[in-house]
């Protein structure tokens, strides 16, 4: 066994450490990844036997161990279990940088698995994860058209960073994942504050330079350590069979994509003009009719139809829905419909359509985060659901596909950089769910309009607006190419470029992208956020047309919030003995109110339905907290009796001293005779007691010298002892003091 250790320097960062040959030997490609005391495995392995599919029959999945953090997994079940948001979105990442890259051929099932093994805070594992997984690949017999790398690009205070601490990725104004070749960037994801397009594209170029020389490495890696690649067999080729299609539907084909026809009539155009030229096939010739020629059949229909897509937008500029390659879909946008939500909002664009409503909740409410790597909670929820009818499918409702999770974590990441970040709202959970009613292209973007306006419609007090476009590229050459603004779906799958970008009038709040060729110049993707920039302005337009503004006053079903503070000493009142205090506030008001602090003091966030019961919540809590004023009266209650007097609350987490010589004018001999445990009366604040530093008031003081107004306390009568009358303990009735001789 013989262990191989490779290592490559990152300037201000701690070096990525690769070592293989020693262990996970049973798998075709297996890495070990290390950079500080975060370590990840990685693993290829793949099928010798061919599936019968249309696609790359690849699975990426990325996993978190909880002993990486040394920790034992939350729950009933201490095992690690299903994959978690924060896995998928991994992934994800690594499946879209890859897939790419395998031959078209490639039908046997592949599997990389990535598994964290030890993690340090300061390094993040999601990058190691793909540079390892591309290092196992590389490694291994699985073939590849070329080597991928993956970095991370940080831009803070003006300067840039790659690969770096997590502590320089904290309130960083751009953050991005990017993945490249050699040659070009193919997958980028990330999230900005407001940034102008040329910081994003200066963004791409810093981490390309990191990625090229990433690339380079691994190919000396694989040219050193690497198995051989397997060989595909060429597919069958049938030559006569393509040019009897061109022949038959390519005049047909040419015209329907000029016909501008709906999503629906447009599909099942296509099959029909499929079924065709199947069935002539099967006439022309007796061979054709043969499952493997209609198979080859149907791959060589599915090319001419994207040659032909592709023609009329380069040679005509016309679209399959007759837009020119800059048009934006008619847009419509509406508010308020759902009477009993927080929010709601309607957007439609062309044949995508999106359905968002917002929710207004307490810090209760927030999402706990219990993963190997991350511990907390979060304010901001956004959810996209893909229902099979906005697509006129049936398929059964499963939970969240990984589709489903990564648009919603894109969108989520476009409208969280405009939420408020104090005052009240800042003190909200806040839940947006985007439910796509129709979908042909860009419901992600679709999710973005609608959720901006329905936090608008809720109230919602967002720095800006945010709107969404999803751009698209038909390649050719450098010379020939063009970029299309708001793409269907059927240009998403025939194009070459699905590129998302969200953002305000100011700038770019978060972006998607995943490029199919080769190479594309900068130039191409500057040109790409140009067209974006124009139809988020124009999109942004349309929304102010329908809600200028956030409403002023957030919905009469959603929760108030309202915000005390508290000092540090006085904390402790306010949530009393095993929190007495604040859940008897609670009970009593139908509040909620929570207690947070940091270095300035505390804080009491109060949450009700309604004004009045804030208003009450709130009165008490400024009760416990303020400090009596010298001369004022209060209604007490009587807490405890001592024989100097008695312990009175006289504001709400307020005990005073009222001695017994406060209480009446005239001598009191026992306590008992005037009060009793309970009793109200009035007393007056007259101070601090510089001996005990505890307050002193007077009942005495309070009612003026024996007035008796309502609340004054009379003596009660004693009792006669057996029927003799009470002993006199005046001086003149005491006998003399006698001396012992």
């Amino acid at each position: 066994m013989e262990r191989h250790t490779e290592v490559f320097e990152i300037p201000n960062s701690a070096p990525i450490e690769l070592s293989f040959g020693h262990i996970a030997r049973q798998a075709d490609g297996a890495v070990w990844i290390q950079q500080g005391g975060t370590i990840v495995l990685c693993t290829v392995c793949a099928s010798d036997k061919e599936v019968d599919t249309d696609f790359v029959p690849l699975t990426v999945d990325y996993r978190e161990n909880f002993a990486s953090s040394g920790r034992i997994p939350g729950g009933f079940f201490k095992r690690d279990g299903r994959p978690n948001d924060s896995e998928i979105l991994t992934s994800r990442l690594i499946d879209r940088s890859l897939r790419p890259f395998f031959p078209k051929g490639w039908r046997y099932e592949t599997q990389l698995i990535a598994i964290l093994e030890s993690y340090d805070p300061n390094y993040p594992p999601d990058v190691l994860a793909g540079l390892g997984l591309s290092a196992a690949l590389a490694l291994s017999s699985v073939p590849a058209e070329q080597v991928v790398a993956m970095a991370r690009v940080i831009r803070r205070e003006g300067a840039f960073f790659l690969n770096s601490s997590t502590e320089i990725a904290e309130s960083a104004e751009l953050n991005l994942i990017v993945s490249g070749t050699l040659d070009s960037i193919v997958m980028v994801e990330g999230e900005m504050q407001e940034v102008p397009e040329s910081v994003l594209v200066e963004a791409l170029r810093h981490a390309h330079g990191m990625i090229q020389d990433l690339v380079r490495f691994l190919e000396r890696l694989q040219a050193t350590y690497g198995k051989p690649k397997r060989q595909l067999e060429a597919p069958p080729s049938y030559p006569e069979v393509q040019a009897f299609i061109e022949r038959q539907v390519g005049p047909e084909l040419r015209q329907l994509v000029r016909q501008s026809l709906p999503k629906a009539e447009r599909k099942a155009a296509f099959e029909q003009a499929f079924q065709r030229v199947s069935e002539a096939l099967a006439l022309e010739n007796a061979d054709w009719a043969l499952p493997e020629v209609q198979k080859v059949a149907a791959t060589y229909f599915a090319q001419l139809k994207r040659q032909v897509l592709r023609e009329a937008v380069l040679s005509e500029g016309i679209r399959l829905d007759g837009r020119r390659p800059q048009d934006i879909r008619p847009i419509t946008c509406e508010v308020g419909l759902l009477p009993r939500t927080h929010g709601s909002a309607l957007f439609t664009r062309g044949e995508t359509q999106a359905l968002a409503t917002v929710t207004l909740g307490t810090k209760e409410d927030e999402q706990i985060i219990d993963y190997a790597t991350q511990q907390g909670s979060k304010k901001f929820l956004l959810q996209y659901n893909f229902p099979p009818f906005s697509t006129g499918e049936v398929k059964p409702l499963r939970a969240p596909s990984r589709r489903e999770v990564g648009h919603s974590h894109l969108a989520e990441r476009a409208l969280k950089q405009v939420l408020p970040t104090e005052g009240d709202f800042a003190d909200y959970t806040i839940r947006v769910v985007s439910d796509i009613l129709e979908s042909n292209g860009s419901s992600s973007m679709a999710t973005v309009c609608a959720g901006a306006l329905a936090l608008m419609d809720a109230g919602v007090p967002i720095k800006a607006p945010v709107a969404g476009i999803a751009m698209g590229l038909i390649w050719e050459s450098p010379e020939r190419y063009a970029v299309l603004t708001d793409i269907l779906g059927d240009e998403d799958a025939l194009g070459d470029m699905d590129f998302k970008v969200a953002g305000t009038e100011k700038g770019l709040t978060a972006c998607q992208m995943d490029i199919k060729i080769q190479h594309m110049p900068y130039e191409v993707l500057e040109k790409a956020l140009l067209q974006a920039r124009e139809a988020r302005l124009f999109i942004l337009e349309k929304m102010r047309a329908t809600l200028p503004a956030p409403r002023p006053e957030i919905s009469p079903y959603a929760p108030r919030v309202y915000r005390i503070p508290i000092p540090f000493d006085l904390i402790g009142a306010v949530i009393g003995t095993g929190g007495k205090v604040i859940q008897e506030i609670q009970r009593t008001t139908g509040t909620t109110v929570t207690i947070e602090q940091d270095e300035k003091g505390g804080v009491a966030i109060i949450y009700a339905q309604n004004k009045d019961a804030l208003e009450r919540a709130a009165s008490i809590i400024r009760e416990i907290i303020s400090e009596p004023e010298l001369g004022q009266i209060y209604s007490a209650k009587v807490k405890l009796l001592k024989e100097a007097g008695a312990i009175v609350e006289f504001m709400r987490g307020k005990e005073g001293f009222l001695h017994i010589s406060e209480i009446v004018p005239h001598r009191v001999e026992k306590i008992e005779d005037v009060l009793q445990v309970g009793q109200e009366l009035l007393v007056k604040y007259v101070g601090i007691d510089a001996r005990t530093g505890k307050y002193r008031v007077s009942h005495k003081a309070a009612v003026n010298g024996g007035d008796s107004p309502a609340g004054s306390v009379a003596p009660r009568p004693s009792r006669p002892r057996s029927g003799r009358p009470p002993r006199s303990r005046s001086s003149s009735s005491r006998p003399p003091h006698r001396r012992h001789p």
